[in-house]
């Protein structure tokens, strides 16, 4: 391959994530729009299952202050393979979902108010209205506590596998169910 050749090589790779970057980006600004999160806490991440990468917030970023080019993007190892900032600590929890369940294509973690409320009383959230029956199929779960073990040795990592366990045990089907609780800390979506 020329030098020309491999520029051209580089600058499609480079654009190849463009659109999926945009998407994320937009996604990202609509939760503090919606008042889903406070400070920097929370992300959205979206995966290009053809191309094996997933696009995700990068770390502590200010909602306000980020733009497309911020979007970091990242094998389904947890490399970064386009991007110059850290992704978000929440990236493993994150590949853990992707990992278990192929037919998602996003992931929103938001530190919303009343779902945060409720994951720290370590609660299932019962339907108690039609939009919540009409969406959830059943309660929202709230995941058991994550061991101490789990917490000090890939703490991102566990609380994917400990989403993963509830709905395994618990027989829930993801796409009747889109989200859950993790217990004292927050909702997955």
């Amino acid at each position: 391959m020329n030098r020309r050749e491999e520029e051209a090589d580089h600058n499609s790779f480079f654009f190849m994530f463009e659109e999926l970057k945009q998407e994320v980006w937009e996604a990202n600004q609509m939760l503090p729009a919606a008042g889903l999160v406070m400070l920097t806490w929370g992300n959205v991440s979206c995966i290009d299952r053809k191309a094996g990468v997933v696009a995700i917030k990068p770390s502590g970023m200010e909602y306000g202050l980020m733009t497309p080019e911020d979007i970091v993007v990242c094998d389904l190892d947890g490399h970064i393979v386009d991007g110059c900032r850290n992704p978000s600590s929440d990236l493993h929890t994150h590949l853990v979902l992707y990992r278990t369940w192929p037919e998602i294509g996003a992931v929103v973690h938001t530190h919303s108010t009343y779902a945060t409320l409720q994951a720290q009383i370590s609660r299932d959230l019962k339907p108690y209205g039609t939009t919540h029956a009409d969406t959830f199929h059943g309660p929202v779960p709230c995941t058991r506590d994550l061991r101490d073990e789990e917490i000090q040795e890939g703490y991102e990592t566990q609380t994917g596998s400990v989403i993963a366990e509830t709905f395994e045990q618990r027989n829930i089907d993801p796409m009747e169910v889109p989200g859950v609780l993790v217990s004292r800390h927050g909702p997955f979506t």
